[in-house]
């Protein structure tokens, strides 16, 4: 890669259905915010794409652990508004469970070897 190309870190596979139970934790988005909001959150190192974006929500839709419901965006658009179920919530604790415990073995292994 030459030096000018800044280097854009991949998502972690799996940590996508996390950060999206994470944003709508604090009240529902419609998919383009959800996605706006965690590049904004990650310091702008995250993109969403919307290829992945939309499939994943289908599947926390088939779920349960989230739900919808059709509205209208600030740009006056029919959007589908997203908003975590209780079930979402459990989810989301076992999610941030597992992450921690990934990464303490990650860190230990780095400290370590």
């Amino acid at each position: 890669m030459p030096m000018n190309e800044r280097y854009k870190p991949a998502m972690p596979s799996g940590a996508l259905p996390m950060l999206i139970l994470r944003v709508l934790h604090s009240g529902s988005l419609h998919g383009y915010a959800i996605a706006q909001k965690i590049h904004l959150l990650s310091s702008e190192v995250l993109a969403v794409e919307e290829g992945l974006l939309y499939p994943t929500l289908q599947r926390m839709l088939l779920k349960g652990w989230v739900d919808a419901e059709w509205g209208i965006s600030e740009t006056n658009r029919k959007v589908r508004f997203y908003r975590l179920t209780p079930e979402g919530r459990k989810q989301l604790k076992a999610e941030l469970l597992g992450y921690e415990r990934v990464t303490e073995a990650i860190q230990a292994v780095l400290r370590t070897a």
